[in-house]
């Protein structure tokens, strides 16, 4: 069966045999090998019987009682010679254990009438019996160990194959570290280790083998306990105890260790085998419940004044875990509140969030009410644990809009204090000012009710009203402190969707104002389209404008300014002012000239840092049906697309130029063009064809191929949603200017 085979069974046994001094063979037995996937048989010698059988021997017996003799075990197995003999006719590899000789590997059949099992699967397994005396001849108990593999298909001439494949899943699938040393080497060191040493200790295969395993020692490691094994090896018994190891990365584990000697058939001391586990929690659990163990002894002998003091010492112990769970929970409603409630920038949906948080949790009703600088009510929300929505919208309708001055609601606003009441019928009648309120707050119920201010940035922003309907669990200065601190939370949060929404409505009006909806110019279609990168407001640096010069031509301009904030939208709004004016009354209309004098003010009037730009300035047919002209010139931006009328799309590659801001002499040529009518020009900014991990040109025949794929006749606004169609993925500004020239 080989050396490391046999060294892994023998391993199995040297288990066993340690636990095997005292007791019977079955207690002796460690549980870890109880139910390794291989079935394992226990043999007194001196009475010819099985002793034990783990829990696949079992399966393989059936209901055979033990002790029972060698060869009845056998039988009721179904196990023969490969000729099909009985195994009681011949000599059976477990007579040959049972007389104490090794057995390192011979094939026997089960029979057919014992394989056929419940589940209707008959057939003949092969199995590999392996078996080796546990114990010295003079020893006084004369055990030995028997191990039955199973090898999957195939004859007796394959087994050792079969067997060796099925001995490594067996020993890896065990959760258990096996170790073989050999104490015939100079300082016993390490020969073998399983798979499962190395997960345990974090020590490779090649790191351990050659070593004495007192590497795992460490400061810690009693020296008593080493000192046991260290007697227990040099007497060549067994021995088990648990100790404190180290891991290769340093950290510690308690390892319950079982050693045991090997002896061979002579009675020499050949091996060392040891199986560890990991029972570091064991140890700890243990550890505690001694110590437990002892505060009760000790408690038994004290007298009943010290037994008085436990006991009161136990009802403090219980209060303070009342009183930390009652403050887990309250962390644990803080903690979803915060994340509930700025999980939304709607303050519609964050008071919706916030009256769910407060019912049925902290009250059986709620009703918050939102006041503005006035004091007026602008906003209410609220929550009944049984949905009594008709009530609460009377409340909201009839009573929230004339909160009287007495109310708790009120009261908390006024002061920004919290504000606890039980109010009495004439109270009702006082407060609210029809009968249909009065009704409706009877049916919700008042027997407790709590208001607390809702106070953020030094602002009472309104009042949380909770009520519990009936008195017997009125509120108290617990309750209060949550709710004052779910109330903060919640001002804070509906403060930041104020400053949000106001933020925004600037972001929108600055974007409107820089950039401008399309004129109507005779003669030609446009559609445009933008969207910004930033995340606190919807403008950015890109930007586009279509001009109707005084002369009768038209001013088309594309932009990028570099930035993708309000900076940059402020940047662009004094350039784009700028080409404006310097397109409207140029002394030379030539584009390329109109872009150096942009340049010349850029840098003069540090108005911006850099930008790309293209103008483009077209000329109407001189007569109907004749083309359009066409002069562009490009201060560094990507190229200009024209789309004809027939659907092929023509990149304007050819027009380059210098950024903006960088020489402001720098001359930048311009490209004259004829345009059929009909055609299309789209400017764009690198937003719509910039991808990470992909050059320019790859989004260039991008949006080329959908600007070409789109139906033929499609006008402006249809271009400019294929062009940005999947397309955008929000890392850059995006702005697109579309012009059919009719």
């Amino acid at each position: 069966m080989g050396r490391e085979a046999a060294g892994v069974v023998s391993a199995a046994s040297a288990v066993m045999t340690e636990r095997a001094g005292t007791g019977s063979a079955s207690a002796a037995l460690p549980e870890v090998l109880a139910e390794v996937p291989v079935a394992v048989l226990l043999i007194d010698r001196v009475a010819g019987a099985v002793t034990y059988a783990n829990s696949a021997a079992v399966e393989m017996a059936g209901n055979v009682r033990l002790p029972v003799d060698i060869d009845t075990w056998g039988a009721s197995v179904g196990l023969t010679g490969l000729g099909g003999q009985a195994l009681a006719r011949t000599s059976s590899p477990l007579s040959l254990v049972a007389e104490g000789q090794p057995v390192t590997g011979e094939a026997v059949r089960m029979t057919p009438d014992r394989v056929a099992r419940g589940d209707g699967a008959p057939g003949e397994r092969l199995l590999w019996v392996t078996g080796f005396p546990m114990s010295r001849t003079d020893g006084e108990e004369q055990l030995s160990l028997v191990v039955f593999l199973e090898v999957e298909g195939g004859g007796p001439d394959r087994a050792d194959d079969q067997l060796q494949a099925l001995r490594e899943r067996a020993v890896v699938a065990t959760d258990i570290a096996f170790t073989i040393s050999d104490p015939r080497q100079e300082d016993d060191p390490l020969v073998w280790v399983n798979p499962s040493f190395t997960r345990i200790t974090g020590y490779e295969y090649g790191e351990v083998v050659g070593r004495n395993c007192r590497f795992l020692q460490g400061p810690a490691t009693d020296p008593r306990t080493v000192a046991e094994i260290r007697d227990a090896l040099t007497a060549g018994r067994p021995v088990t105890t648990t100790l404190l190891n180290h891991r290769k990365d340093g950290t510690a584990f308690w390892n319950q260790l079982a050693i045991s000697p090997v002896f061979d058939g002579e009675g020499r001391l050949v091996s060392f085998v040891g199986v560890q586990t990991d029972v570091t929690e064991r140890v700890r659990v243990e550890r505690e419940r001694e110590a437990a163990f002892a505060a009760e002894q000790a408690a038994r002998h004290e007298a009943e004044l010290a037994r008085a003091a436990a006991e009161r010492a136990r009802s403090e112990a219980e209060l303070a875990r009342a009183d930390a769970e009652r403050i887990q929970g309250r962390l644990a409603l803080m903690a979803e509140a915060t994340s509930t409630l700025i999980a939304t920038l709607d303050l519609s949906d964050v008071l919706d969030r916030l009256a769910r948080l407060c019912v049925p949790l902290l009250a059986d009703w709620v009703f918050i009410s939102l006041v503005d600088d006035s004091g007026a009510v602008r906003e209410t929300a609220s929550r009944h644990r049984d949905g009594r929505e008709q009530e609460l919208h009377l409340l909201a309708t009839e009573y929230a809009p004339h909160l009287p001055p007495d109310s708790p609601t009120r009261r908390s606003t006024t002061t920004a204090r919290p504000v606890l009441a039980q109010l009495s019928d004439a109270d009702l009648d006082a407060l609210l000012p029809t009968e249909a309120t009065r009704r409706a707050v009877r049916t919700l119920g008042t027997g407790s009710l709590l208001a607390v201010p809702m106070v953020a940035r030094r602002r009472t922003r309104g009042a949380i009203l909770l009520a519990r309907a009936d008195g017997e669990r009125p509120f108290g200065q617990e309750d209060v402190d949550l709710a004052e601190d779910l109330a903060r939370r919640a001002a804070l949060a509906m403060d930041n969707v104020r400053l949000y929404q106001q933020e925004h409505t600037v972001a929108v009006t600055l974007q409107r104002s820089l950039l401008p909806e399309l004129p109507d110019i005779p003669g030609i279609e446009s559609a445009a389209h933008y969207v910004s990168a930033s995340t606190a407001a919807d403008v950015g640096g890109d930007f586009y404008d279509l001009l109707h010069l005084p002369d009768g031509s038209i001013g088309l301009v594309i932009g990028d300014v570099v930035g993708h904030d309000v900076v940059a939208a402020a940047a662009m709004g004094h350039l784009r002012g700028l080409i404006r004016a310097c397109a409207w009354e140029a002394p030379d209309p030539d584009p390329g000239a109109v872009l150096a004098r942009v340049d010349r003010l850029v840098q003069g009037l540090r108005v911006a840092a850099m930008a790309t730009l293209v103008y483009a300035r077209a000329l109407p047919p001189a007569e109907d049906g004749g083309p359009w002209q066409l002069h562009v010139a490009s201060a560094g931006h990507p190229p200009v697309l024209l789309r004809a009328p027939d659907g092929g799309v023509r990149v304007l590659d050819e027009v380059t130029g210098l950024l903006v801001g960088v020489d402001g002499g720098a001359v930048r040529p311009s490209t004259t063009l004829e345009l059929p009518p009909g055609t299309t020009l789209l400017a764009y900014t690198d937003g719509l064809i910039e991808r990470p991990g992909t050059d320019l040109d790859e989004g260039i025949a991008e949006l080329v191929g959908r600007l070409a794929a789109a139906r033929a006749g499609a006008g402006p606004r249809e271009l400019c949603a294929a062009a940005v169609a999947g397309s955008i993925d929000g890392r850059d500004d995006v702005a697109l200017l579309a012009v059919r020239f009719c």
